[in-house]
């Protein structure tokens, strides 16, 4: 408390010091075309200068304020739109990058469909070449089916021609025994 006390008293014996300082203040009197040799000085009073002095300070006062406001505001936008621009450029950096992993994975699901493709055509024609070995074994068991089929029909001719020739009867006539 003490020193805050001390710091206003020392404040304001500081203004006066300078309010007195400022006090005789000349005015000048405006340029006329003609020359006087007696020209008029106008002394202030005290009253009037530190009041003067003080309404000028305040207002120097103010503007200063104004000022670092000013600065700090503009300091403020500045490094707001230093941060927007780096968030931007970063946000815009992720998204290329995202970019480029997407088409890298869709270049890689593209590989890996090309590849089953030609798996898919291969085992088509491998079991295309396995239906076709089938089919022609299936057409040789036939052929020899025929074939032996045929063997027997003729050989059945040839025993019923010799059986005729004979005279004779089969001994076996439809898995039944001579009576």
């Amino acid at each position: 408390m003490a020193a805050e006390e001390a710091k206003k008293v020392e404040v304001e014996t500081t203004t006066k010091d300078i309010a007195e300082e400022k006090a005789i203040v000349p005015v000048s009197a405006p340029p006329s075309s003609h020359d006087d040799s007696k020209a008029i000085v106008a002394v202030v009073k005290d009253s009037e200068a530190t009041r003067g002095s003080s309404e000028r300070d305040a207002y120097l006062t103010k503007i200063m304020s104004e000022k670092r406001l000013t600065l700090i505001n503009a300091w403020e936008e500045s490094e707001k739109a230093r941060a927007e621009n780096r968030a931007a450029k970063n946000l815009s950096f992720i998204t290329s990058w995202e970019h480029a992993k997407k088409a890298e994975m869709e270049a890689e699901l593209k590989k890996i469909e090309e590849n089953l493709e030609k798996k898919k055509a291969s085992y088509q024609e491998k079991l295309k070449n396995k239906l076709a070995m089938l089919h022609k074994s299936a057409e040789e068991k036939r052929a020899m089916a025929e074939a032996k089929r045929g063997e027997e029909i003729v050989m059945t001719e040839e025993m019923a021609a010799k059986y005729r020739a004979k005279g004779e009867a089969p001994t076996k006539l439809f898995g039944l025994m001579k009576a």
